[in-house]
């Protein structure tokens, strides 16, 4: 059985968080946003901000950054994580997508990372409504000129993108929307096999421990991750 994800975001907040600190030790993210989009005096909204993955790379660069997410566990180390960097341009508030509690015309930037597709998976008969809803409301919140970046993932255990065979239609859908497409590797790298094992079946199950493999620096787990940008 795959692991719950609705469940670990609720009641496994901190384990996940762990397992993120291991992702993209190529450090690929940054450099790839900054390329779709300059980041300084930006005032960013961040959808589905999770355990603050993305908000703490972004806020030392930025001027502000809302940060969103349903799961307030989640939000919490987010925000224990965003006080100990001692950065203060932030804002951390339980919201779901289709209903962000800002005012219209706010944001240089929207970004979500990883998010997005759960609302595509929630809802298998009327996604693309529910898509569209969330859309909007980005739309709503971005300022002349702004910009919209959503990250996916592009297959887990791969090391050319293998997009998962239930998110095809979303993608194809962004980009039939006006969203161009870009890819990076983001690879896991865990010091030991132990810990490699122990958080790669927590998240993603066992069927991806034979994708671990030995490298000099320890254990990594290929990650290809795409960046949909729009306008381009």
């Amino acid at each position: 059985m795959n692991p719950d994800h609705s469940e670990i975001y609720l009641a496994q907040a901190q384990r996940y968080a762990q397992l993120v600190t291991h992702e993209d030790h190529q450090h690929n993210i940054l450099p790839a946003i900054k390329e779709i989009s300059p980041l300084d005096g930006l005032t960013v909204v961040e959808f589905g901000a999770g355990t603050g993955r993305l908000t703490r790379e972004l806020a030392p660069l930025v001027k502000f950054i809302h940060a969103f997410d349903r799961s307030n566990p989640m939000l919490e180390v987010a925000a224990d994580n965003l006080a100990q960097s001692c950065q203060q341009n932030w804002q951390v508030q339980v919201a779901d997508h289709r209903k962000i509690p800002l005012e219209n015309g706010v944001a240089d930037l929207v970004i979500s990372g990883w998010s997005i597709c759960y609302l595509v998976e929630d809802h298998p008969l009327r996604w693309k409504k529910e898509l569209e809803k969330v859309l909007a409301e980005m739309l709503r919140l971005l300022r002349p000129a702004g910009r919209i970046i959503l990250l996916e993932t592009l297959g887990t255990g791969f090391r050319a993108p293998e997009p998962p065979a239930h998110l095809l239609p979303y993608f194809k859908y962004l980009e039939s929307r006006g969203f161009q497409r870009r890819w990076i590797r983001t690879d896991y790298l865990f010091e030991n096999l132990e810990i490699a094992y122990d958080l790669t079946r927590f998240f993603f199950g066992e069927e991806m421990i034979p994708k671990i493999e030995k490298c000099g620096q320890g254990f990594i787990l290929p990650e290809c991750t795409g960046l949909w940008s729009f306008p381009e």
